[in-house]
């Protein structure tokens, strides 16, 4: 029979990691004991490796994309640097040159609907796969391929990875038609999909990876660059110190009330290595950016992400660990 802190965690942590799951829990199938002990497990390690070894976030853009062939094959060469470097496409053919090009923008233009020179649509999408500075290449490489064939599988693609910058990646270039006549569109949704896909396949590889949502790590990299600048810009001290952090926003605050109850719940646990879990929670979340933007906005309240004004936390050092309490 699984534990209490295991289901908890279950619970808690598809809230945190997976929020647009929630949208869909009555047609999702009551798991079994074994499941929710795995499922718990599972959890565990991806919290300790956001929380305590803070793995490295993978990167998934969507760079833009070909309006006809002739903005397709501009790209192709770009990527390729004009035929230097290998293109891979999807059937896991390796060509070099500028021949190669040329016969790949061929299959494009003529392979199913015909892609004019300049078209009013998007015909196709060029995707970017990174990672920071340090990542073995060869397994970018592998995991990115890994990708490609699971997420893209309906349509024709091609892939060149650059390591001559700072961080390695590999760019994607993606018919936007598919084999069945669809059309690709990605969405927000899609993109998260993603991330979470290549992160696992390099977890796969054994390359540290997450693909956590800002909310997650509390991260609001475009409010605090605007806040930053605006309190550079105030005049003199008094504007200075009337500007003041941005608010949380909804996501922030449930993914707050998220990481809050999954401290509670490892707190509790008998096991030492879910206090100490616990711990690294607790440390993570203080120093998050929207913590500390809540704090200089209420430090007297002592409030916390996700809670309401009349919830506050208290963290005192016991033998079980940190206690956070409503």
């Amino acid at each position: 029979m699984p534990s209490t802190t295991d289901g908890l965690l279950v619970q808690w942590g598809d809230r945190l990691f997976y929020p647009s799951n929630r949208m869909t829990a009555s047609r999702t199938p009551v798991l079994t004991e074994a499941a929710i002990r795995q499922r718990a497990q599972a959890l565990r390690h991806r919290i300790r490796a956001t929380v305590a070894r803070r793995a490295p976030q993978v990167m998934v853009k969507v760079t833009g994309g070909g309006r006809g062939m002739g903005a397709i094959a501009a790209h192709l060469r770009y990527i390729a640097k004009a035929g230097r470097l290998p293109i891979e496409d999807d059937r896991g053919t390796v060509r070099e040159g500028k021949e190669a090009l040329r016969a790949i923008a061929d299959q494009w233009r003529l392979g199913g609907t015909r892609i004019p020179e300049v078209s009013e649509r998007r015909e196709a999408f060029n995707i970017m796969l990174s990672m920071p500075a340090g990542t073995d290449a060869l397994a970018l490489r592998h995991a990115a391929r890994e990708f490609a064939k699971a997420e893209l599988a309906n349509h024709r693609y091609v892939m060149v990875q650059h390591t001559h910058q700072a961080n390695p990646h590999v760019h994607i270039s993606v018919r936007a038609e598919g084999r069945d006549g669809s059309r690709l569109n990605p969405r927000k949704e899609d993109l998260r999909r993603w991330r979470e896909a290549f992160a696992e396949r390099l977890r796969g590889l054994g390359i540290e990876a997450e693909a956590s949502s800002q909310a997650v790590r509390g991260s609001r990299h475009h409010d605090e660059r605007v806040w930053s600048k605006k309190r550079m810009q105030g005049r003199g001290s008094a504007a200075v110190d009337k500007q003041k952090p941005p608010r949380m926003s909804p996501s922030h605050r449930r993914a707050g009330e998220a990481w809050v109850r999954i401290a509670q719940t490892l707190a509790a646990s008998s096991e030492p290595g879910d206090r100490e879990l616990s711990n690294a929670i607790v440390r993570y979340v203080r120093d998050m950016p929207v913590m500390r933007d809540a704090l200089a906005r209420a430090a007297a309240q002592r409030e916390l992400p996700g809670m309401t004004r009349s919830q506050t936390i208290q963290v005192t050092p016991t033998r079980r660990g940190p206690e956070m309490e409503r």
